[in-house]
């Protein structure tokens, strides 16, 4: 049995990829001897994280990993986020140990804080798909946190370094489907660097029964961002003039009070935030979920486990969502096309055609992510090892 040494920083808020880790440990510990090594960047900083900064190599981190090394010896080093208590001196302690290394890309914003300028980060365009950040926000200065010009500048050096790695360090990059595989290879990273692996999930088959003429109200589960195109979504709702199905808003966000201002009424209700265990359980009864975000996604969490319990998703189709979903689903929207969405929305009526999307939504998440493909995958990945 291949021994699997898994490394992850915390974010400092829990969100989707923390849930994911999670989630993937519990597979993985199905078919190899796992240790995992967690930093946390919740501790106040220290005088040692500043220098850490500087030399984007944090010496506490290196002898944590070193030791683990030592003790465990694992054939494989998988890694997920790096910033910032981890940092990037722990590629070179892998490299020195000569251990095959898996570093997983959850998303891609390595290429947003890999640059000073905002131009050179933007591209020309006024939005951000990879971070959701706008012109208007960064300014002049690359600033990726709004809050920090220092932050930010200590990002970038971050991000640079860490682009660098990606492109030179001897090991293998791991995305979740074929756009962002395509995306790497646009920054010259071969494919043969780069695998795909899905984040696993739990499938629960008694939850096929149709509840859609029972259910009442829709989903959006998210955070509550212009990123996220909720302000679209709502103006949409809100022009389609649903009576009798209410769309639920779970979460929250720096436009919370707008939108609740805005929009709230009898066919639309914000929620706030729920435990991952409720928004599921809010999912398990809903007759879809909708999401109309403007970021490419690595594998839509929300979208994957309404699949999984055979609910039906209204999504744009861009970024890697349409790998999740059958050839012949009729529920996603062209991006940034409100009017098409519009005519999805009003598909919400038809509970018929609702269930066989949510079949057809089932059906192929369960090939896709079922345990026994997952771990053929991952074991073509390790071959090299």
């Amino acid at each position: 049995m291949k021994k699997l040494l898994v490394i992850n920083n915390k974010y400092k808020t829990f969100g989707g990829e923390d849930s994911n880790i999670i989630d993937e440990l519990v597979f993985l510990r199905n078919y190899f001897d796992v240790e995992y090594l967690e930093f946390d960047n919740s501790k106040k900083l220290t005088f040692r994280d500043f220098i850490a900064f500087l030399t984007n190599s944090n010496q506490l981190s290196n002898n944590e990993l070193d030791s683990v090394i030592s003790k465990f010896k694992p054939n494989v080093a998988y890694v997920h986020n790096t910033w910032f208590k981890a940092n990037l001196g722990i590629f070179d302690l892998l490299k020195k140990n000569n251990i095959f290394t898996l570093l997983k890309l959850h998303n891609f914003r390595y290429d947003c804080t890999n640059s000073y300028l905002t131009k050179n980060h933007l591209k020309d365009k006024i939005f951000c798909p990879k971070c959701g950040l706008t012109k208007k926000q960064l300014g002049f200065f690359n600033k990726y946190f709004q809050e920090s010009f220092i932050k930010s500048f200590l990002a970038v050096r971050y991000g640079k370094k860490y682009y660098n790695i990606l492109q030179n360090h001897p090991m293998k990059l791991l995305v979740m489907n074929q756009f962002h595989q395509e995306y790497l290879k646009n920054l010259g990273i071969s494919n043969d660097r780069v695998g795909i692996f899905c984040n696993p999930i739990n499938f629960e088959d008694n939850n096929l029964i149709d509840n859609r003429k029972e259910s009442e109200y829709v989903v959006f589960a998210g955070r509550l961002t212009n990123s996220k195109g909720v302000n679209e979504l709502l103006s949409s709702w809100k022009e389609v003039e649903q009576k009798d199905i209410v769309l639920k808003i779970i979460g929250t966000g720096d436009i919370e009070k707008e939108l609740i201002k805005n929009y709230e009424s009898k066919s639309i209700k914000f929620i706030g935030e729920l435990s991952n265990e409720d928004t599921i359980s809010q999912i398990k009864n809903a007759r879809a979920v909708i999401t109309a975000t403007k970021m490419f996604e690595g594998q839509p969490r929300l979208l994957c486990e309404a699949s999984s319990l055979g609910i039906p998703s209204i999504y744009p189709s861009f970024g890697g969502m349409d790998d999740f979903f059958p050839d012949d689903y009729s529920l996603s929207f062209e991006q940034y096309n409100y009017s098409d969405l519009k005519e999805k929305l009003n598909l919400l009526n038809d509970t018929n055609f609702l269930k066989n999307e949510g079949n057809k939504a089932y059906n192929h998440i369960k090939k896709k992510l079922n345990r026994d493909s997952l771990f053929n995958n991952l074991e073509n990945i390790l071959k090299e090892v």
